[in-house]
């Protein structure tokens, strides 16, 4: 499973609807279950973001059409990064020629 981080900032509809944010991400969490996906962690933070989720997908494609299904019902929009592991990094250090 590739693990992904995503910085998530509240849209205008978003912080409106701010006391329902632990449900939206109960609920998108056990939809996206169904694709694979598994929250790992899902903190609300200070500053530029207003959340950071940690997240687990079979792949690419998977991770960017659950992002893309959260971001489109208009409450958040995300930065997403894909994150490796130390073993993963080890496996791509041994193929640099």
């Amino acid at each position: 499973m590739a693990t992904y981080i995503s910085l998530v900032q509240f849209t205008d509809k978003g912080i409106h609807a701010a006391k329902e944010t632990t449900q939206r991400v109960a609920e998108w969490a056990a939809k996206v279950q169904s694709k694979g996906v598994t929250i790992k962690h899902m903190y609300w933070t200070l500053g530029h973001y207003d959340q950071v989720c940690v997240f687990e997908a079979p792949d690419d494609e998977t991770a960017a059409s659950v992002l893309l299904s959260a971001d489109m019902l208009g409450n958040i929009r995300t930065q997403t990064l894909r994150a490796f592991t130390s073993d993963e990094m080890e496996k791509i250090l041994a193929n640099i020629p």
